[in-house]
């Protein structure tokens, strides 16, 4: 449940609009036409930096499945990897992943212990400016390439025995989301609105979304907040489908972005054209069909699109 924000098509379109010019050049010479490969000059648009290490550094916590946890071999897996992966072929570097808790992803970022941040992390105008709900500056701020759009959804116990389906059902209840994501910041605004309802919100809040959903399991917290692959994913796998359930609608769809640090425009447009060229092959619809997330597609790649 991160800001990780973690929507339908439809949402894509709403956010993602332009599409980036084509790749693929030709040129008329001798009466014949020659086609630069577009994977060749996306390659020789990269910084030096990358070209000389031949590594992408990622920033990731890797502990939000289905987007991204440890496969059965230990190695990271999941959406995001899956995306990931599939851009360092087109760019021609090794991933590497450097597994950080999720609020010290950005912190991290600004320390220079990776290239980029790519962990259901929610292109939000207060991480783009560095700044808190209230507008303060609450530390560096970064650009975004999005990739992918996910709105919050609600998990409760199968068969929803507190009948609840919106968030105001919540109030006079307690709701568990993991401390520090979009979800925590909905949450904590609907404490506000349950207040003036004499009903008041109780917010648990956890250092992962596996002890939020646990609570939930437990019968502490009456619903918990997640991005919406998370939802499904939990409603669908655990205790084989019959502890939780999805319900209501989506609240507050924006994308998910790679997080880059302000100055590092040059990998920022090298990543834009990246992702672009991943979706007009292909491979990220297989990508996303592959973990039943196809909802969340976006139809190209854009600098800084949430809200």
């Amino acid at each position: 449940m991160h800001y990780r924000a973690k929507s339908r098509r439809p949402a894509a379109a709403a956010l993602v609009l332009t599409t980036a010019g084509a790749l693929l050049l030709s040129g008329c010479g001798g009466g014949g036409t020659t086609a630069q490969d577009p994977l060749q000059e996306i390659r020789a648009k990269l910084p030096k930096a990358q070209q000389s290490a031949k590594v992408l550094r990622i920033g990731m916590d890797v502990n939000y499945p289905p987007v991204e946890f440890r496969g059965g071999d230990g190695k990271p897996d999941g959406l995001d990897p899956d995306i990931a992966a599939a851009l360092g072929r087109i760019l021609d570097l090794r991933v590497e992943y450097v597994d950080t808790p999720f609020d010290k992803l950005l912190p991290g970022l600004q320390g220079k212990q990776y290239d980029v941040v790519m962990s259901a992390l929610s292109d939000i105008r207060e991480r783009r400016e560095g700044v808190d709900d209230a507008g303060k500056p609450a530390g560096p701020a970064v650009d975004f390439v999005d990739y992918f759009i996910a709105g919050t959804s609600m998990v409760v116990a199968k068969g929803n025995p507190k009948g609840i389906r919106t968030l105001d059902d919540l109030c006079g209840r307690t709701v568990a989301v993991q401390s520090g994501t979009t979800q925590d910041e909905i949450a904590t605004r609907q404490v506000t609105a349950c207040a003036r309802t004499g009903r008041p919100l109780t917010v648990h809040e956890f250092d992962t979304d596996a002890k939020a959903l646990a609570e939930v399991a437990a019968g502490a917290a009456q619903a918990g907040l997640n991005d919406f692959p998370v939802a499904a994913h939990a409603a669908r796998n655990t205790d084989g489908g019959n502890r939780f359930e999805v319900v209501g609608s989506q609240s507050r769809s924006n994308p998910y972005g790679i997080a880059l640090r302000k100055e590092d425009t040059g990998l920022r447009d090298v990543l834009v054209k990246a992702v672009d060229q991943l979706i007009r092959s292909g491979e990220y619809d297989k990508i996303l069909a592959k973990w039943d997330v196809a909802a969340g597609a976006a139809q190209n790649a854009v600098v800084n699109g949430g809200v």
